[in-house]
């Protein structure tokens, strides 16, 4: 096992406006703040993880998945509470995945993706 196997990790997101996305994620998202540096640097626990929210002039420029979330059996409960919150859901085009609700369904495997305020994408999965 290599070294850097054993160590955790973590998603950091870019963002132009770091109060606008504390209230996003804090209170869009619900995510507890776990560590705000005080220098412009946001730190929220996430499970067993951590999800880092920092200001960049290069926010948004991410075309890709930036966060992605396992959230199992509550997948559609969760999409649900977003939804009442005003997040509004991407459809994308899959062959064979029907899309209802916001919510896109592969023969069971359930996916949701949604952008924060500055364009980053953001997945949910039924994983």
């Amino acid at each position: 096992m290599s070294r850097l196997q054993a160590k955790a990790s973590s998603a950091i997101v870019a963002v132009s406006d770091i109060e606008r996305a504390r209230r996003f994620y804090s209170d869009v998202l619900g995510l507890d703040l776990f560590n705000d540096s005080g220098e412009g640097v946001l730190v929220y626990k996430t499970g067993t993880t951590h999800l880092v929210v920092y200001p960049s002039e290069e926010a948004g420029t991410n075309r890709a998945n930036a966060v992605v979330w396992d959230c199992g059996a509550d997948l559609e409960a969760i999409a649900s509470e977003l939804r009442t919150k005003g997040v509004v859901f991407e459809h994308y085009q899959m062959d064979g995945v029907a899309f209802e609700d916001g919510i896109h369904d592969a023969g069971g495997f359930k996916m949701v993706w949604f952008k924060d305020p500055d364009g980053n994408i953001l997945h949910l999965n039924s994983a």
